[in-house]
């Protein structure tokens, strides 16, 4: 089946799809450096680099040609005032400037009519604006007016990543749309009992994932380098697959006082264990927030790298994950590269979508068009 994957970023979601036999034709990115990545860990793949609102043209022709669009917009798009939203006008709603993001999604959605979509987006989604944002979401892809094949039923539902292989706790919001009726609840929970049974889904720790790469201290490192310690685990084997080389395993070259910080916390540590603990100003309730080797991860986010961000200080070494650590919690595998400058790079694996978690969301896609 032939998928486009809108607001791509540098392909989580296509990887999952690519990983369950789809495959995907076009994908849209706008940032330069990520879209470049995509490019180069997806190169069947057309990337337009270019603003979602001039992406129409490349659609034009597509309808009833392509099967699947994936991927989300950006939550800052429905920053608009849900008392504005007037049920019987959906205008007044595609037409806000603010929600610009949503409003071409929702065009090249009717421009392609696919057989299905998947919208990915953070959870809050669902009390924005009390609700309005999410029912005037749903109302417009349920109006048989605003497509020439029919509507979309639709399905919303907030999926754990640690549920479907990811050994992170991740929460994401998934709109589903399909042109076909479906018992949604009986779809969802049917795929992943077969993917439980058939070994696909299994439960996985922070050791699980990233024990292997546990040699380097603050400021090692290299963009290429060799692998200094066999697999420990299935999970690991499953990442590696054929790779000789490991890609972007370089630690962050932390200063003394924070080296100093880091050093005196134990497994679970956090800020309020240091000594000078509470004269550390930070909004994240895991700053200075030391990994256990036998839980998962909490949100792998854009700002890893940095120790008063959260829970994202190495089980045992002193410093923060590395990329290639925050990319196997994201459950990317060791062939998947991360191309640009630092800030970039740790940006594309923070925004990704889990490829096991889209990997799923395959498999729900595929048993429905079978249906």
């Amino acid at each position: 089946m032939d998928v486009i994957d809108l607001f791509a970023g540098v392909g989580g979601f296509s990887n999952g799809f690519r990983k369950a036999g789809y495959n995907v034709i076009l994908a849209n990115e706008i940032d330069q450096s990520i879209a470049e990545s995509y490019s180069k860990n997806h190169p069947n793949t057309k990337m337009i680099n270019d603003d979602i609102k001039n992406l129409l043209p490349y659609v034009k022709g597509l309808k009833g040609k392509v099967d699947v669009i994936i991927g989300g917009p950006p939550c800052q798009g429905f920053s608009m005032a849900g008392a504005r939203i007037r049920t019987n006008k959906s205008s007044e709603f595609l037409d806000d400037p603010r929600n610009y993001l949503f409003r071409h999604y929702f065009a090249i959605v009717q421009e392609v009519e696919p057989k299905f979509f998947v919208m990915e987006n953070v959870p809050g989604m669902l009390s924005m604006s009390e609700g309005k944002i999410i029912q005037e979401i749903e109302r417009l892809f349920s109006d048989e007016k605003n497509f020439m094949n029919g509507k979309y039923y639709l399905y919303k539902k907030v999926l754990n990543a640690s549920e479907y292989g990811v050994p992170q706790e991740r929460n994401r919001l998934i709109i589903f749309g399909s042109k076909k009726k479906l018992n949604f609840d009986e779809l969802f929970n049917d795929v992943k009992k077969e993917m439980i049974e058939s070994g696909e889904i299994v439960n996985h720790t922070i050791e699980d994932a990233i024990s292997d790469l546990n040699w380097l201290e603050s400021g090692e490192g290299a963009f290429e380098q060799d692998y200094q310690n066999a697999p420990m685990s299935q999970y690991q084997k499953d990442r590696r697959k054929n790779c000789t080389k490991l890609f972007n395993h370089i630690a962050t070259n932390h200063n003394e006082k924070a080296i100093s910080r880091i050093k005196e916390l134990q497994p679970g540590g956090r800020r309020l264990d240091l000594k000078e603990g509470k004269n550390i100003k930070s909004v994240h309730s895991g700053a200075y927030g030391r990994m256990r080797w036998n839980e998962q991860s909490k949100t792998i986010i854009t700002r890893f790298d940095t120790p008063s961000s959260g829970v994202y200080i190495h089980p045992e070494r002193h410093r923060t994950l590395t990329p290639r650590e925050a990319a196997r919690i994201q459950s990317f595998d060791d062939d998947f590269i991360f191309y640009g400058n630092k800030s970039s790079v740790i940006k594309q694996i923070g925004n990704a979508v889990p490829p096991l978690l889209s990997y799923y969301l395959a498999k729900v896609v595929k048993k429905a068009s079978e249906m």
